[in-house]
């Protein structure tokens, strides 16, 4: 959820916001991911792919959307502060080199929900990544998007026949109340 993506995200900003604060409601840990390549690098076979059109870290594009960094940590907080959990990454999957698999084992978590943008790519990369490493998942209809409607019902087709549960806010809610 990076200015990169502001148009894509922008219409699931309040189903985004809405996952953060139920997650953090029932004591679930929220971790946020930011794609970024440092300046100079070509993005390797990813940026070769984007025809050289990658997110450089330290632009305005490769920072978090406002919106979810206030729900991740508050609106006193801002990006950088030590307490936001948020997962460095320069490809699709938030597991590939990040650490974050041990970070999830270390706290515990044996459940993940996956949420933001691409549905069809980062959000299946990760999605994918964390059932083979036997986290079970739960994906979100209304708080993932991509670039077409065509892409997003693909992959929850493809999340729901192998790879995860689907849900949404409401679903959510209901999960998490006493």
């Amino acid at each position: 959820m990076q200015n990169y993506f502001s148009s894509i995200a922008k219409p699931i900003i309040p189903a985004i916001t809405t996952t953060i604060n139920l997650c953090k409601s029932a004591g679930i840990p929220v971790i946020l991911t930011r794609h970024r390549h440092k300046p100079g690098d070509d993005g390797g076979v990813l940026g070769e792919w984007w025809g050289g059109e990658i997110i450089v870290d330290g632009t305005p594009e490769s920072n978090l959307i406002t919106e979810v960094v206030e729900a991740a940590i508050g609106e006193d907080k801002k990006e950088g502060d030590n307490d936001m959990e948020v997962v460095e990454k320069d490809t699709y999957s938030a597991f590939r080199n990040t650490g974050l698999e041990e970070r999830l084992k270390k706290m515990g978590v044996k459940e993940v929900v996956i949420s933001g943008v691409m549905t069809n790519l980062c959000c299946e990369t990760t999605a994918r990544e964390a059932f083979v490493r036997g986290f079970r998942v739960f994906f979100s209809t209304d708080a993932t998007a991509t670039s077409s409607d065509e892409l997003h019902d693909g992959t929850l087709v493809n999340m729901a026949y192998g790879f995860a549960y689907l849900v949404d806010c409401n679903r959510l809610r209901q999960a998490f109340s006493p």
